[in-house]
């Protein structure tokens, strides 16, 4: 298992913390936001890694803009659900073997 994968699964499971109601905006709020800080830059380094091993990037993108916007109430909680699932879904994929280019 790669780093990102391994990265997708942690920052999907504390997406899905974080997108429980109440929950989610009592630690968010109790915190004084810092939680969105944090996962901005876990969804930036797990970026740079999926980027690196030439897997899907869509979970950590739409995290990066889930962090951005979380601070509105309602909408925080659908966008850390969503991001949740994609982050776990894009993790749980299959990789893919890719040919390989040896040249004679």
């Amino acid at each position: 298992m790669t780093g990102s994968k391994i990265m997708k699964w942690v920052t999907g499971a504390f997406e899905a913390i974080l997108g429980i109601p109440v929950f989610g905006g009592l630690i968010i709020m109790g915190t004084y936001y810092t939680p969105l800080l944090i996962m901005f830059i876990l969804h930036i380094i797990t970026l740079v890694l999926s980027a690196k091993n030439n897997e899907t990037k869509y979970g950590s993108i739409l995290g990066i803009v889930t962090s951005v916007v979380a601070w509105i109430p309602i909408v925080g909680m659908i966008m850390h659900i969503i991001t949740a699932v994609m982050l776990m879904v894009s993790a749980a994929k299959k990789e893919t073997s890719q040919p390989s280019t040896v040249s004679a």
